[in-house]
């Protein structure tokens, strides 16, 4: 994976393989050992302005590899720092083409774009670029807390939506179901002392019924008997006085 750049006299004389070779003392010279396995350099972009213009910060990654040692000696000088420039150059350009929106959305199409424009670049140096990945964007503060929100807003939004059409399905199965007591008045005073029955059967739960409704749909007597079965007195009921028939029981005698 290593490969050494032998020059003669100034003039490429040819590749060696790591081990052992001979060289020309003063005539030979080696240019420069070359790695050839995948190199994984980070780069950014520091407020750059987007194409809405908005300040924003860019970490990335890139994921190249020298194909050709030679021509990474012979065409540019220091290789590895013409990457990163132009890497950071890439950025730089699809940073400013696109909108805040889309680098939050779209960083697969966006790393795509600066490998395809960097690729183009730095295959005549005999380097080609694997994959170019966006780590992170930074952007102002002021503007994350508007875009939180903004968000928050958008989730209130839904959830009211969502409620909405909750009580319109429940609306509708309500209209379905008075259908069923049109015109049928039994029916509607069974549901309507069902209803009272069931809010009296829960302990300290307390139910107000106007007194139409109760001398209508005879509910007096339900709550009479739903007392009754507490063993609670109604206190609108009085004892009713007995007579004791005559011989029955001690008469007091009235004494003048």
């Amino acid at each position: 994976w290593e490969r050494a750049v032998l020059l003669r006299l100034g003039k490429f004389r040819g590749l060696r393989e790591s081990g052992l070779f001979v060289i020309i003392p003063v005539i030979d010279k080696v240019a420069q050992f070359v790695d050839q396995r995948i190199r994984v350099t980070d780069f950014n972009a520091e407020t750059t302005l987007t194409n809405d213009t908005v300040p924003v910060s860019v970490d990335a990654i890139a994921l190249w590899m020298v194909w050709d040692a030679e021509k990474s000696i012979l065409e540019v000088e220091h290789f590895d720092d013409a990457v990163i420039l132009s890497a950071q150059t890439a950025l730089r350009n699809a940073i400013g083409k696109n909108d805040l929106s889309q680098l939050l959305s779209e960083r697969d199409r966006l790393g795509q774009e600066i490998k395809e424009v960097l690729d183009g670049k730095t295959n005549r140096w005999g380097i080609t670029i694997e994959s170019v990945e966006i780590r992170d964007i930074i952007i102002p503060e002021a503007l994350e807390d508007a875009m939180s929100r903004q968000a928050q807003a958008e989730r209130e939004r839904q959830s009211r939506i969502i409620l909405g059409t909750a009580e319109t399905e429940i609306a509708e199965k309500f209209a379905e179901a008075s259908e069923h007591y049109v015109g049928n008045e039994v029916a509607l005073h069974l549901r309507a002392m069902n209803m009272v029955y069931e809010g009296l059967r829960q302990k300290g739960s307390m139910v107000i019924v106007p007194s139409s409704a109760v001398e209508t749909m005879g509910l007096g007597a339900l709550g009479g008997l739903t007392s009754f079965g507490r063993g609670v007195v109604p206190q609108d009921v009085e004892a009713a006085p007995v007579e004791a028939e005559q011989g029955e029981g001690p008469q007091e005698a009235s004494s003048d």
